[in-house]
């Protein structure tokens, strides 16, 4: 869900807030299936705590180190976002109950229950 959102906004200015409370703001150049990010033109929110990040131009951050992706306003379609979670929320459910009704109705074999028959 996700990875897909994400795609639509290769090309636009995001803001990426790390774990690590450094966040740094760019155009996003790509994003892959773990949410790993690259960002061109970069610029931190606040230099004299980072100033070694001025040098740089552009970056990858790794998907586990992110804690929010702020995402410009017009881009956002929060109705079309809430509706593909509640499909995707659906989907899981049913494969979960699915699998669960397998396992519930016995996943074949019966038998003695041990290792066969006497030797």
């Amino acid at each position: 869900l996700f990875y897909s959102f994400f795609k639509t906004l290769v090309g636009k200015d995001v803001v990426v807030e790390l774990k690590n409370d450094l966040s740094i703001c760019g155009t996003l150049q790509s994003v892959d299936q773990y949410l790993n990010i690259n960002l061109n033109d970069i610029s931190v929110t606040d230099p004299n705590k980072y100033p070694h990040m001025m040098s740089m131009k552009n970056c990858f951050i790794r998907g586990s180190v992110v804690r929010y992706v702020q995402l410009p306003a017009d881009e956002c379609d929060t109705v079309e976002l809430q509706n593909a979670a509640r499909k995707e929320a659906m989907q899981s459910k049913s494969v979960a109950a699915a699998a669960s009704a397998a396992a519930a109705g016995g996943g074949g074999g019966g038998g003695t229950g041990g290792h066969g028959g006497a030797h």
